[in-house]
C-alpha cells in the first residue's frame, strides 16, 4: 500500500489510541489551565511523516537536493572555499554541509535531521495552542503541505518552520526576538525577510485596521496587475529573485490552482462570518492565527492571479497558522451537533483534496 495512503490510517489509529490511553497532562496555556498530549505522545504523531520523509523516492526537487549535498565539501578544510563559493541562502549550506561532515555524508541522515527541524515548530506550536493535535495532523497532511515543502520546497520551509517557531515570542510581544530569529531564517531562505513587516501587521485584534488594509491593497493588485509586475521587477533587480517576473512569463505559469486558493480560505472566511465569537473571546492567539490567516488569503488570491510557482510558495509563512484556527472554529463558532457534522464534512472534503492532490503530483 502507498505511504502516503498509510500515512492517513496512521492518523486513524493515532487518533483512537489518543483516545483510549493516558497520554495527556495539566498544563498552562496563555495563561489558562488546560489538558494537552505529553511531548513524548505528540512527538509520535509526527513520527511516520519524518520517517516517510527520510525514505522518500525521486519526489519534487529530491534529486536536485542530493546532487546539492553530494557536492558539498568531504572536509573541513573544504569548508570555507565552498562557503565563499555560494551566492545566496548561505545558511541553509553551511548547515547541511555540517551535518554532511558530521554525520558521514549519508544523505538520508541530513533528510532525517532537515525533516525533524521542520517538524519541530509545527509538534510545539500544534501541541500547545490547537484545540485538537490529531485534527492540526491531519489538515497539514491532508493539505499536502508535507509534500509540497518537506519533500519539495525543503530549503524554504526550514526557514518557515523557524518562523513560525517564533509563534510564542508574538504572544509575548517579543518581537525583537522574532525579528532575530525570522533574520536567521532568512539566511537560509532570503524570502523569509518577506515575513517580517507581517509581525507588526498581525498585531492587535483580529480583522483589524491594518489587515483591512491590506486585503484592500490585495484587491487593488490584481485589478492592476500589470501594473504591479511592472513596479516588482523593478524592485527586484539588484536582489537574488531579479529573475522571477520574466521567469514566471517564461514557464507561462498561470497562477495557483483555485481549488488550493479556496481550501486554503475557507478559515479566513469562517473567521469572518463568526466574528462575534472571535470578539467575545478575546483570545490573542487567536487573533494572531485569524490576522495570519488573512494573510495567507491575500497572497494566495494575489498568487492565482500572477504566478504560483513564486508568489504562490510565500503564503507558507502564514499558513501554517490555519491548522490552529480551524479546530478552534469549528469547537467555538457552533452547536456539538453542528460540531459533528462539520468535521465529518471538513474530513470527506480534506480527504477529496488530499487525493487530488495526490494525483496532480502524480503520485498517483
Amino acid at each position: 500500500m502507498s505511504g502516503y495512503i498509510w500515512m492517513l490510517l496512521w492518523l486513524l489509529i493515532y487518533t483512537a489510541l489518543s483516545a483510549v490511553l493516558e497520554v495527556q497532562q495539566s498544563e498552562t496555556v496563555c495563561g489558562v489551565q488546560t489538558v494537552r498530549f505529553t511531548k513524548l505522545w505528540a512527538t509520535l504523531g509526527v513520527l511516520p511523516l519524518l520517517i516517510f520523509c527520510t525514505l522518500r523516492g525521486d519526489i519534487g526537487d529530491t534529486y536536485n537536493y542530493m546532487h546539492a549535498f553530494s557536492e558539498m565539501p568531504s572536509t573541513f578544510s573544504a569548508l570555507p572555499d565552498y562557503i565563499q563559493s555560494l551566492q545566496k541562502d548561505h545558511g541553509f549550506f553551511l548547515l547541511s554541509a555540517l551535518i554532511k561532515l558530521l554525520c558521514g555524508g549519508q544523505v538520508r541522515v541530513w533528510f532525517c535531521i532537515l525533516a525533524a527541524l521542520q517538524l519541530w515548530p509545527l509538534v510545539k506550536n500544534y501541541r500547545l495552542y490547537s484545540e485538537s493535535y490529531c485534527i492540526s495532523l491531519f489538515l497539514f497532511i491532508a493539505s499536502t503541505d508535507y509534500i509540497s515543502w518537506m519533500m519539495n520546497g525543503m530549503r524554504q520551509f526550514l526557514a518557515a518552520a523557524l518562523v513560525f517557531a517564533c509563534c510564542p515570542l508574538l504572544l509575548r510581544k517579543r518581537y525583537g526576538q522574532a525579528t532575530l530569529i525570522i533574520l536567521l531564517a532568512a539566511t537560509l531562505h532570503a524570502s523569509a525577510l518577506f515575513a517580517l513587516p507581517f509581525v507588526f501587521l498581525t498585531r492587535g485584534k483580529a480583522w483589524n485596521r491594518k489587515t483591512l488594509l491590506f486585503l484592500l491593497l490585495t484587491v487593488l493588485v490584481v485589478l492592476f496587475i500589470d501594473r504591479f509586475t511592472n513596479i516588482l521587477e523593478l524592485l527586484l533587480q539588484e536582489t537574488q529573485y531579479k529573475n522571477v517576473v520574466s521567469d514566471w512569463k517564461g514557464f507561462e505559469d498561470n497562477g495557483t490552482n483555485l481549488l488550493r486558493v479556496l481550501v486554503y480560505t475557507v478559515p479566513t472566511l469562517l473567521s469572518l462570518i463568526g466574528l462575534r465569537f472571535i470578539r467575545a473571546e478575546n483570545d490573542p492567539l487567536i487573533d494572531l492565527c485569524v490576522n495570519m490567516s488573512i494573510v495567507s488569503t491575500g497572497i494566495y488570491i494575489l498568487s492565482a492571479f500572477t504566478s504560483g510557482i513564486f508568489v504562490g510558495r510565500l503564503p507558507i509563512y502564514f499558513s501554517l497558522y490555519n491548522y490552529i484556527l480551524l479546530p478552534w472554529e469549528l469547537h467555538h463558532m457552533f452547536s456539538k451537533r453542528s460540531v459533528r457534522i462539520l468535521t465529518v464534512m471538513m474530513l470527506i472534503f480534506y480527504l477529496f483534496f488530499y487525493f487530488y492532490g495526490l494525483k496532480t503530483f502524480g503520485l498517483l
